[in-house]
């Protein structure tokens, strides 16, 4: 492991940020080449200990500094008397600057440079990506198309250098192809997009390098409040939450509301409130259809469950007294966009307790968000794409196309914490200057049915505990994908929700990790 590994290893950079970093360490004295040769050896030795079996070492370079990467590489294998190959994308006599250097000492090393024409790779071979890095911005070229598909296709283990070709480090966006690595080595600050979108599955395993760059300058680049992502670490938030006092009652851990559940969906509240009882909260109470109350007492006794129809919500206040005794409230799992969820949401709405906004209730605030004016309490927003895309009054593939961006343009709108769901989900606090947060973890298995309402519960149960909204919602974020890895366990395929709920409790009291 470098000694760089442990520099600031929570925060997560963009391409610029990361290139503002290279230029302070070349300010203060650390020459470029030397930083490149720094990054070709961590390389190196990745492949010498993954896959000490696999030769050749097939080198494909582009024409920017990571090409210069890859050819410090092919120096290396050369020198160590490995047999290499390079496969140069682009000319090697209109390389310039470090890169130029780069290559020159993997000539003056013997390594045999040839122009790529469509070559597949050995089949024993391990591949180093060396194309395109982290500059690209738009999309892919031809002929760099065609190489990453026979990289993709050659069934090679692949080393990706600073982020796999065709990835935009940014965003996590495929810039049309993309190379799907067996591992990723990334280098001074680690890179947004591998942690999110199309990054969760181009990018192999993620391994970093600082490249002994100096802490100061890490120091430099957030004093200027450059915008900083933070990926989250459950383990470390979840040990900094007290054990409770030994003479605890349920009044000291929060009154959770959860309103929903129209005709036929009564699963969704039912859901969020077991979620919510699960994960700590002292008391949970579920407003839902009359017709339904039956079913939720014979689900889960521990509820108090309060069926109230579309006429006593306009002739009685029962809803209000309900309100009235919530520490927070969540508002939308199985809500329905009818008359009776309408009326739901403008009541609720019109109180001053904490909000976790889900499911049709974002529907709705899409279709009139002058409705969030009566609301002057903290609210959370929890958007999977397509509902973000409604808020935003895009097309799911904008909100995808640039999630951090979404998501900032989410927190401002509504003026409020949002957690935009997805492959690296992504929190913004109601704060314009803070941090956003990501978290990388969970599984397929959670694209599912169900899943958004429990970890609606989650948040609320912790914001019923004490948790400020944004702390809670991080946490529940970490919460909620490490219950979905521990259900994974037996397989991802058929997992459902009430499986992650049977895991949270383990999870939470530290029976099962969450990183």
């Amino acid at each position: 492991m470098s000694q760089q590994e442990t520099i600031d290893p929570e925060i997560l950079y963009t391409a610029a940020q990361v290139r503002e970093l290279d230029r302070l360490a070349i300010a203060i004295g650390i020459p470029g080449i030397e930083l490149m040769s720094r990054a070709g050896l961590a390389a190196f030795r990745q492949v010498q200990q993954r896959w000490p079996d696999h030769s050749p070492i097939e080198v494909f370079c582009g024409g920017g500094n990571n090409g210069g990467d890859g050819y410090i590489i092919a120096a290396l294998a050369k020198a160590d008397g490995l047999p290499v190959r390079v496969w140069a994308l682009a000319d090697p006599e209109l390389l310039h600057g470090d890169a130029a250097l780069a290559m020159q000492q993997a000539l003056d090393a013997g390594v045999e440079i040839k122009s790529w024409q469509g070559e597949e790779p050995d089949l024993n071979s391990v591949i180093v990506d060396a194309l395109l890095g982290t500059g690209l911005s738009g999309v892919v070229r031809e002929k760099y198309t065609l190489a990453i598909s026979v990289i993709n296709a050659s069934g090679a283990p692949v080393l990706a250098i600073d982020v796999p070709s065709g990835l935009c480090s940014d965003t996590g966006s495929q810039l049309g192809a993309a190379v799907h690595a067996s591992a990723t080595i990334s280098f001074i600050g680690r890179k947004r997009g591998l942690y999110t979108l199309a990054g969760s599955d181009c990018a192999g395993c993620k391994v970093f390098d600082g490249l002994a760059v100096p802490r100061g300058i890490y120091q430099q680049l957030h004093a200027s409040r450059a915008k900083i992502t933070l990926h989250l670490n459950g383990a470390s938030m979840l040990a900094q939450w007290r054990a409770r006092p030994r003479n605890a009652h349920k009044g000291m851990f929060g009154h959770v509301l959860v309103v929903g559940g129209d005709l036929g969906m009564a699963g969704a509240n039912l859901l969020a409130s077991t979620a919510a009882a699960r994960s700590g909260a002292g008391l949970v109470s579920c407003v839902t259809q009359p017709e339904h109350s039956g079913i939720f007492v014979a689900a889960r006794p521990e509820l108090m469950v309060h069926g109230i129809s579309l006429e006593q919500l306009a002739s009685s206040d029962i809803l209000g007294s309900l309100i009235e005794k919530a520490s927070v409230i969540v508002i939308g799992p199985g809500l329905g966009q009818g008359q009776w969820g309408q009326s739901l949401l403008k009541a609720v709405l019109r109180s001053n307790k904490p909000l976790v906004v889900d499911a049709d209730a974002l529907n709705l605030l899409a279709q009139s968000p002058e409705l969030l004016h009566s609301h002057s309490g903290p609210r959370i927003l929890t958007p999977h794409p397509g509902e973000a895309a409604r808020l935003l009054a895009c097309s799911t593939a904008a909100v995808q196309s640039d999630r951090f961006a979404s998501v900032m343009a989410l927190r401002d709108k509504y003026q409020a914490t949002v957690l935009l769901k997805g492959a690296g989900t992504l929190i913004a606090d109601a704060g314009r200057t803070s941090p956003l947060y990501l978290n990388s973890g969970g599984n397929p298995g959670m694209a599912t049915g169900g899943m958004g309402d429990v970890l609606s519960g989650v948040i609320a149960a912790f914001i019923a505990q004490g948790h400020a909204p944004t702390a809670a919602t991080c946490l529940a974020a970490a919460v909620h994908a490490a219950a979905a890895d521990c259900a994974a366990r037996q397989g991802e395929r058929g997992m459902l929700a009430g499986d992650v709920v049977d895991n949270l409790r383990g999870v939470i009291n530290g029976y099962a990790a969450v990183s």
